[in-house]
């Protein structure tokens, strides 16, 4: 067992969850919860050593790597232990859905009130997976073919489009312009190999 799984396990209270910690599974990047199932020592040390999330089966009495079938695995990128340490927040990358439905979460997305972080990360996914489609069958497509200067032309427009709204004192103007010139920005951003995490990480190293 790795030092670390020792520590963490170490922290544990095992007794009281009689062996099996609950882990909560989110998606590092949007905040989405996707699913919930249970570790115990042998599963922990397992998903830190491996970086692939790793339960314990009840139903089938074994560990069990999620995606070891269908190839949808969890890429680790941290694991937290509550104030009361008996639940573990498990903060993943997801490759592919989570669900063996095919959904993105287990949880009824329906049911779930969307976070804008979750929404904003889904919009960026649908703007990467456009990178190589047809210019025909997309805006966006378009602007990827046109290429790097036009885009880059299209945010320097857009900026200039706030600008004028937030200086006629027109908010409804603003609020367009505004998804506007974040649209072309994350269009951008994606040409160029980054993300709106890129950006974000950005501006928390300044905060600090």
């Amino acid at each position: 067992m790795s030092e670390a799984a020792v520590a963490l396990t170490e922290r544990i209270d095992w007794e009281k969850v009689d062996g099996m910690v609950p882990a909560i599974v989110q998606d590092f990047q949007s905040g989405q919860v996707l699913m919930m199932g249970y570790m115990n020592p042998d599963a922990l040390d397992k998903t830190m050593e491996t970086e692939q999330v790793t339960f314990f089966s009840r139903t089938k009495s074994r560990l069990w790597t999620k995606g070891e079938t269908s190839g949808n695995v969890l890429q680790l990128r941290n694991i937290a232990l509550d104030c009361d340490n008996d639940t573990l927040l498990v903060k993943v990358d997801p490759i592919g859905p989570t669900c063996h439905t095919g959904t993105t979460t287990c949880f009824d997305a329906d049911a779930q009130e969307e976070s804008q972080m979750v929404w904003l990360h889904q919009l960026e996914k649908l703007l990467a997976a456009r990178k190589d489609a047809d210019p025909q069958s997309s805006y966006t497509a378009s602007l990827y073919a046109r290429g790097t200067k036009r885009i880059s032309q299209k945010v320097g427009e857009e900026g200039v489009e706030v600008a004028l709204a937030a200086t006629s004192g027109d908010k409804a103007e603003l609020v367009c312009e505004s998804a506007d010139l974040i649209y072309h920005l994350m269009v951008l951003l994606q040409d160029q190999g980054l993300s709106m995490n890129d950006v974000v990480n950005k501006l928390k190293e300044r905060h600090k």
